[in-house]
């Protein structure tokens, strides 16, 4: 949504090109060489802002940085995908083997 305001100190995202397209490595694959390097970063915003237009954050661990103010409330849309069986008792053996014994407490 573009010129939504924003009240300072909202947690936003902003988005900020790092590289142009045709400035990426010459060993990239080429559909990646096609899409331009961009630096997504959360934080509070400093000043009064709108969607859209440039705006300064400051991160949780403290770094102020500019970009153009991306999105609003974001979440957190990461994941480590699928547990692995053969992975599932790694700990409850590491244990075993750490404590000489049985870990059932």
């Amino acid at each position: 949504m573009k010129d939504q305001v924003v009240a300072a100190g909202t947690w936003v995202q902003i988005r900020q090109q790092v590289l142009a397209a045709g400035q990426r490595a010459p060993q990239v694959p080429k559909d990646t060489a096609a899409t331009p390097l961009v630096l997504l970063v959360k934080g509070f915003l400093v000043a009064e802002s709108s969607t859209g237009q440039e705006a300064e954050v400051i991160t949780l661990s403290g770094r102020k940085m500019k970009g153009e103010l991306a999105q609003v409330m974001p979440g957190y849309t990461h994941d480590f995908g699928q547990p692995v069986p053969e992975l599932m008792h790694v700990g409850h053996q590491a244990r075993e083997m750490l404590e000489g014994g049985d870990s059932d407490d």
